[in-house]
């Protein structure tokens, strides 16, 4: 589970040029405005990350004005985004300990508080175009889809350390599967599977290019139990559609065999078998710290622009062939969203 709302430790403090009353303050990969003064260098805070969508409690009703949302699915809530003060991004909120009773003197370095504080994450309704009807959650063998941020977890960048790595473009659409298992065929969104009555546009879309059928045969011939593949769904009325698509297109990012992910090398091999799109693939090489030692080095990295000229998401980046990772507790991956791509979408 992602840590929305967390126990974690100021690293430094910076003036901003021209501002008497905010500073920036660090903590883990990103950078907070906190009012000057507010802490000191080694203060214990915590810290909530963008996308997290706060409860109505008093202890954050200073984020009306500002903040303030309401949805069919969400309810009400104040929903944190990257924002821009005197030219300086800031990514979350950062509030002293002390500000919340709930919060006991036990809590501990690195601490999750998300569930304590009544944290949810900020999610919007897939669009109709995306959707359809529903049948249930997710197969057991496809997994959510979200990548740890760089951010969030800088310590990933050194599990990089002696392995050959790839980046890839992360394309901005929505997430959605396809799967093969002893029940059968199952296409499905970020969250939910779909039921094949003509109302889900992907759904329309795999079946257009013969995916079950191709994917039924590779499964048989390789004598395997579960095939998943993984992709984002991009096109016109997905997400603005930021990509400039004429037509629906689904880039592969993920295909596990028998539940377990399978290398660069294995993915492109599977996707040239079932006639599948990748995402693209923009950099192999080898000892990612050695190039891109910290989260800013990264951050330049991702900024960029889609063919068409679309502000592009990010990159996400990988081992070439899957790692276990201590920190995340799963396979080695992590995500590098483009600050300003946030600035212009978020």
């Amino acid at each position: 589970m992602r840590k929305l709302a967390s126990i974690q430790r100021i690293w430094k403090i910076e003036p901003i040029e021209g501002a008497d009353k905010i500073e920036l303050a660090y903590v883990l990969g990103w950078q907070c405005v906190v009012n000057k003064g507010q802490f000191k260098p080694m203060d214990l805070a915590v810290y909530f990350e963008i996308d997290s969508f706060l409860p109505i409690i008093p202890e954050f009703d200073f984020l009306r004005s500002s903040s303030y949302r309401k949805t069919d699915v969400m309810g009400e809530g104040y929903r944190l985004k990257t924002m821009r003060f005197r030219g300086q991004i800031s990514q979350g909120l950062l509030l002293p300990v002390t500000c919340f009773a709930i919060i006991n003197d036990k809590q501990n370095l690195g601490d999750d508080v998300t569930e304590l504080l009544g944290v949810k994450k900020w999610e919007i309704e897939e669009r109709a175009t995306t959707g359809g009807t529903t049948i249930g959650t997710l197969p057991y063998d496809i997994p959510h889809t979200d990548e740890t941020r760089v951010q969030a977890e800088p310590g990933l960048i050194e599990e990089f350390s002696g392995l050959e790595y790839y980046i890839s473009t992360k394309m901005d659409g929505s997430s959605h599967s396809i799967g093969i298992d002893e029940n059968g065929f199952h296409v499905t969104g970020h969250n939910y599977e779909y039921k094949d009555d003509g109302k889900s546009s992907f759904y329309e879309l795999v079946k257009s290019l013969n995916i079950q059928e191709d994917m039924q045969n590779y499964v048989e011939e390789n004598k395997l139990s579960t095939l998943t593949i993984q992709g984002e769904f991009c096109g016109p009325g997905i997400q603005q559609n930021r990509l400039k698509l004429v037509r629906p297109e689904w880039y592969v990012f993920t295909i596990r065999e028998n539940g377990k992910r399978v290398g660069l090398m294995r993915m492109q091999m599977i996707c040239e078998n079932l006639h599948l799109q990748m995402v693209p693939i923009e950099e192999v090489g080898y000892d990612l710290p050695s190039k891109y030692a910290s989260v800013e080095d990264l951050l330049a990295r991702a900024d960029g622009e889609y063919p068409k000229g679309g502000k592009k998401e990010g990159i996400v980046i990988r081992p070439t062939e899957p790692v276990y990772s201590e920190l995340i507790s799963g396979s080695l991956s992590m995500k590098v969203v483009s600050n300003k791509y946030l600035l212009k979408n978020d």
